[in-house]
């Protein structure tokens, strides 16, 4: 096996319906009084034009201006992956899942991809046309789409009612993850699931910047059952119930999110059988993933192919055993831990005759990931982002929030059929992982 994951092993884990055109933009139905004198058609026009070009911007407009930090590009060489593949994901069969890298901004690199793409100057379509809808055209100037950006795959894990002791890098309030996520909506995030995102299924709207949630360790503070009357109820004071109730006021931002688990050990509380809190997250679309059955540190305990296989594999196999059928298809590495010459079983291997086979890994880092249409994206090596804690960090999430530079974002078009991407961008892209989408380049 290469080493790509030791330039990782310093960043170690330490932790055990509003309508979507107008809240993108801020715009809000405003009762007018009848005016004395009358307006000129030609002034009218004029601010439906206006209306109307605000709207189609999407998700653009408060991040548009910010300045932030340029991205360093990490170095190394992108590892094998099978592009052509199956679509990665979880789900039993029969089951229907719920539905940036790049040159400095401030240069003037030149991309010339050699690439059949759609010319892109003016406007491009942006509709739904599953509805029968032509897609209305976009300004490509205005909203600025960069679909070879990096995208950020945060890591939560510890979340409190009130801290009191204890680590404070991975620990946040509930009343911190509230706020985080009104931030979050008001800057233009939204939502997308860890699968959708190593698919490069990408549906979110024109302008807008998709983000993926990641839990590590299934604690109570994440997820838990509280029992009222008789009733299993999820627990208002978890993160779980605390997106449910910001999905309820602002449905277009999405309710999303991996949970890693060690089912070895106590996992989202007592309350409930282990086999309800689990399907309770699947049927609300969120996605369980693989972080070994005990936790165990795959770089110091785990000394040979059958201990890691016995971690991984049975992880999986007691999966199978609570959800029948559920497959994991990425794996969160304990500590950010990775095995030094065994990864090979970390990522595929056998265990009691069941067969498990992890297609991405997640590391426990401190930059966004790269676009899964880059030539950089290697899906067995995901960066992550560490979420606010209770003592601000470098390169945790705020810190990213401040200071990234917009152009550097996977910026959306409003299409999951087309890649759209500034010329500077081009030559990043990988046809091969376009998947018969549609390559613009403006």
């Amino acid at each position: 096996m290469d080493n790509r994951y030791s330039a990782f092993d310093r960043s170690t884990d330490r932790s055990g319906s509003k309508d979507n055109s107008k809240s993108a933009v801020g715009l809000k139905p405003t009762a007018i009084s009848r005016p004395a004198f009358r307006i000129k058609p030609a002034v009218v026009l004029l601010v439906t034009l206006l209306i109307t070009a605000l709207m189609l911007q999407g998700c653009a407009s408060e991040k548009l201006q910010n300045g932030g930090t340029e991205l360093q590009e990490p170095q190394g060489q992108l590892q094998g992956y099978d592009a052509d593949g199956p679509d990665i994901t979880g789900q039993p069969e029969g089951t229907v899942p719920d539905s940036g890298n790049g040159p400095d901004p401030g240069s003037d690199a030149e991309g010339e991809s050699g690439m059949d793409s759609a010319d892109g100057k003016g406007e491009q379509g942006n509709g739904d046309p599953a509805n029968g809808n032509e897609r209305e055209p976009i300004d490509l100037d205005a909203v600025k789409p960069n679909e070879a950006g990096r995208i950020m795959v945060v890591m939560f894990h510890r979340f409190v009612e009130k801290y009191e002791k204890g680590d404070k890098e991975y620990t946040m309030t509930f009343d911190a993850f509230r706020k985080l996520l009104e931030t979050l909506y008001t800057s233009g995030y939204r939502l997308i699931s860890l699968n959708d995102y190593l698919n490069g299924h990408i549906d979110v709207p024109a302008g807008c910047i998709p983000m993926v949630f990641t839990f590590d360790d299934g604690t109570a503070g994440q997820f838990s059952f509280i029992e009222e009357d008789g009733q299993l109820k999820v627990n208002p004071d978890s993160a779980v119930a605390i997106m449910e109730e910001f999905n309820r006021l602002h449905p277009d931002f999405g309710l999303k999110g991996t949970f890693f688990v060690n089912l070895g050990n106590e996992t989202f509380g007592k309350t409930g059988t282990l086999q309800q809190r689990l399907q309770y997250l699947i049927d609300r679309g969120f996605e369980i993933g693989n972080h070994t059955y005990s936790h165990i540190n795959l770089k110091t305990e785990a000394k040979t192919a059958e201990i890691i296989q016995k971690e991984v594999g049975g992880n999986q196999k007691r999966m199978y055993e609570l959800v029948p059928g559920y497959a994991f298809t990425a794996l969160a590495l304990p500590y950010g831990a990775p095995s030094k010459n065994l990864m090979e079983y970390v990522i595929k291997g056998e265990y009691e005759g069941v067969g498990y086979e992890n297609k991405a890994i997640m590391e426990v880092g401190w930059d966004p990931a790269q676009s899964p249409f880059s030539v950089k994206f290697d899906p067995l090596s995901t960066h992550r982002v560490r979420s606010p804690g209770i003592e601000p960090v470098e390169f945790d999430l705020e810190w990213w929030l401040k200071n990234m530079k917009r152009s550097n974002e996977f910026v959306s078009d409003g299409d999951p059929d087309t890649v759209t991407v500034p010329e500077a961008y081009a030559d990043l892209v990988d046809q091969e992982r376009l998947g018969g989408r549609k390559l613009v380049i403006y």
